[in-house]
């Protein structure tokens, strides 16, 4: 196995470098794969597929700003099976390794249906919560180049928010979100602290933002 992770992670090196986005780097890749290969030893999922699926569920970028976002995880499906196929590995694991790469998409709206999609799903959404989920964040709306909030109702109190205008409506739409949507027990468990620290994050910025704005 050691010999195609070597050719996944040299791959996603080459895919990685020609994009700008730095929320979607290698090092996400690593990340979760490294997630991924520890809810899969504690939820028995086969790593012949979760490995693979982990490793290129991003094979073919598309942004998160581009309309063609929700087609993302399909468009990585086909492609790793391309590629899967052309580095011959074994053919018996494409469907679910296709599958737990449609499914892990949070637009493609997608339910994984095996344990290993669950895992390399579960994975990917570890990753956009906690510290790592705030700087991930943060570093695609300065590529976005969205404003940080707006001054008008920043916290969402009664408004709907919207995170194509501005970068804390994100956490409101998606990222709070995320532990309510993770699959394994063991995800979940992890997902309590990182929902915890985005919460307390929040806390803190509103103390602050309101208090500038009384002040002034």
């Amino acid at each position: 196995m050691q010999k195609f992770e070597n050719l996944f992670l040299e791959y996603m090196n080459e895919v990685c470098e020609d994009h700008p986005d730095p929320s979607h780097d290698i090092l996400h890749v690593q990340r979760v794969v490294a997630l991924a290969k520890k809810l899969a030893k504690i939820e028995g999922a086969n790593l012949e597929v979760v490995l693979p699926a982990a490793y290129l569920h991003d094979c073919v970028y598309v942004s998160k700003a581009d309309a063609r976002r929700s087609q993302a995880s399909r468009l990585s499906a086909q492609r790793a099976i391309e590629l899967l196929r052309h580095w011959q590995y074994p053919e018996r694991h494409f469907d679910e390794i296709a599958h737990a790469i449609e499914s892990h998409s949070f637009s493609a709206a997608v339910s994984p249906q095996t344990i290993e999609a669950k895992v390399v799903q579960d994975a990917d959404r570890l990753d956009a919560m906690g510290a790592v989920g705030v700087f991930r964040c943060f570093a695609f709306s300065g590529l976005a180049r969205r404003p940080l909030y707006f001054t008008d109702d920043p916290f969402c109190k009664e408004r709907v928010p919207d995170d194509s205008t501005n970068t804390l409506d994100h956490f409101f739409v998606k990222l709070l979100r995320l532990q309510d949507k993770l699959n394994t027990p063991a995800a979940k468990l992890l997902g309590e602290r990182r929902v915890v620290l985005m919460q307390t994050f929040l806390a803190q910025l509103e103390s602050e933002v309101l208090d500038v704005e009384v002040d002034s």
